[in-house]
């Protein structure tokens, strides 16, 4: 699995052959820095205990601690690409569904103005770079509708990191990127809170 996530990562660079060569060299270091937490956390065998069992027990042990550590593996996980479901079943389990979807819709927040900060730091604007038309033409939509388009992006897409990374290096300022989020996000995020509350009333877990 980690191989196939550092050749996803590793496409950026293909797409930087496109930029100039300062752009490129940002986009480089955005991705051999993307490789190397996505390494750390596989060798270190972090990745392990990022389970629902752990998270729920982080919660349920105490709910200050256990939502600060949530967060945090909230953005390491977004960051390589783990699935957002175990963070809100977790939730979910330690505290109800009400609190469990209300902490996972601040974690997603958190976790996705963390992804835009370290990204646009590294990668800046780089797709403003880009001289294909279709690429600009979106980018004139994401300019005309900021608030409407990432909103819109995150009721289909929510949290996923390549959604993350493309909003952070398309040039959308801070405030649309958040405004968008938070506004985007809890609609799916309800419907998921629904679901799993089903699901998790048939499973046998204590």
């Amino acid at each position: 699995m980690i191989y196939t996530e550092l050749l996803t990562l590793s496409g950026i660079v293909v797409v930087a052959l496109s930029f100039s060569l300062a752009r490129y060299r940002r986009l480089i270091m955005l991705v051999v820095i993307l490789a190397l937490v996505l390494i750390t956390v596989e060798l270190s065998g972090l990745r392990e205990q990022m389970s629902v069992s752990f998270l729920r027990a982080q919660l349920e042990a105490n709910p200050v601690s256990g939502f600060i550590a949530f967060v945090v593996v909230f953005v390491i996980g977004n960051l390589i690409q783990l699935p957002g479901w175990i963070f809100l079943a977790a939730a979910i389990l330690a505290l109800g569904t009400v609190m469990g979807g209300l902490a996972t819709y601040v974690a997603a927040c958190i976790s996705c103005l963390a992804t835009y900060v370290l990204v646009r730091g590294l990668g800046g604007s780089a797709l403003r770079d880009i001289q294909n038309p279709f690429a600009r033409q979106i980018l004139a939509r994401l300019d005309s509708h900021p608030i409407r388009s990432v909103a819109l992006l995150r009721l289909l897409f929510q949290t996923m990191p390549a959604l993350n990374y493309t909003l952070s290096l398309s040039g959308v300022k801070l405030r649309h990127y958040m405004l968008g989020t938070v506004i985007g996000l809890p609609v799916p995020l309800l419907l998921y809170c629904l679901f799993f509350d089903r699901i998790l009333l048939l499973l046998p877990i204590d």
